[in-house]
């Protein structure tokens, strides 16, 4: 019954995060919204069990990738809201929902297409069956085989935040011709 209670809880605040995402037309209140929704799947991850996920989603993705999407927000001066009635493309809202459509018939199909019922039974690869833990091998794996895409998120968002500040220095900086009138 707690784990029940627990998941309407967590689902509760995830869907709520979500539609504060979505239906915002404030940039920083949908990035705040985000880290509610983060924070209840990490809810549901501390209710599977999955401690680490559970850490990792909250350090990660609540404290460090939406706290650098506020900080880019931020720098940029993104807060303004814009006039969502005109459109620079024509046809994206349709096209948009088409595609979200066929995203969903896709999704549905592959759901319904699953012939495999579910047993119960515990998994071949538990903690039990392997002689070290899932954390030490998520660590080899990230260190070993998948450094190279590891290191290169790395640089990506490093050359986000530099791209980020060169266009808000160069957009803020004054003109020759400014200063001289100045």
């Amino acid at each position: 019954m707690v784990e029940l209670i627990v998941f309407v809880i967590g689902a509760a605040v995830i869907l709520a995060g979500a539609l504060g995402v979505v239906l915002t037309p404030n940039t920083t209140r949908a990035a705040l919204s985000l880290i509610a929704t983060l924070f209840g799947v990490a809810v549901l991850f501390v209710a599977q069990e999955a401690h680490f996920l559970a850490a990792v989603q909250v350090i990660v993705y609540a404290g460090a990738i939406v706290v650098l999407f506020l900080f880019v927000m931020m720098l940029l001066g993104v807060d303004s809201d814009d006039d969502v009635r005109s459109e620079p493309l024509p046809g994206q809202r349709p096209a948009a929902i088409l595609g979200g459509l066929a995203f969903l018939a896709i999704v549905l199909t592959a759901l319904l297409a699953g012939g495999t019922a579910l047993t119960g039974l515990s998994g071949t690869l538990s903690a039990d069956s392997v002689l070290s833990s899932n954390i030490a091998l998520l660590g080899r794996n990230l260190f070993t085989e998948y450094v190279f895409a590891f290191e290169a998120t790395a640089v990506l968002l490093t050359i986000a935040v530099v791209g980020a500040v060169v266009l808000v220095r160069r957009l803020d900086a004054p003109s020759d011709d400014e200063e001289v009138s100045n």
